[in-house]
């Protein structure tokens, strides 16, 4: 099975809350991923979908993998640098602000899509070659 793989880097988002929206989707099937992204009304959702779309092309362009039969296989965030910034505050004071960012790694996989009638299939044949 093939392996094709993409990644968003320095992404201004924090990864906690990438995270959130990187569990809905993890495992998934492109098909049901993009459309659960795409209702999704989360910020993080916006760019996730955007770099799932982006492994699509990869895998349409590189290895001509149709997209019905590509699925999840691995995604990760990662923390990127901090930007430190200053608060002010009352009294003359400031106060450090670490904005943080984000690295995401997104691999998807080949899989043989199955259906019912096609399983179904496969037993019978399976039981008939055995009673022969």
């Amino acid at each position: 099975m093939k392996e094709v793989v993409a990644q968003l880097r320095f992404l201004r988002t924090s990864p906690r809350k990438m995270r959130l929206v990187v569990d809905t989707v993890r495992g998934r099937d492109v098909v049901r991923a993009q459309n659960s992204l795409s209702m999704l009304n989360k910020k993080a959702a916006k760019y996730l979908l955007k770099l799932l779309n982006s492994a699509v092309a990869n895998a349409k362009h590189n290895f001509n993998i149709p997209v019905d039969t590509l699925r999840i296989k691995k995604i990760t965030v990662d923390g990127g640098p901090m930007l430190k910034r200053w608060m002010p505050k009352a009294h003359g004071r400031a106060t450090p602000v670490r904005e943080r960012t984000s690295h995401i790694y997104l691999a998807l996989e080949e899989f043989e899509k199955k259906t019912k009638k096609s399983e179904a299939r496969n037993q019978k044949s399976e039981t008939n070659s055995k009673s022969k």
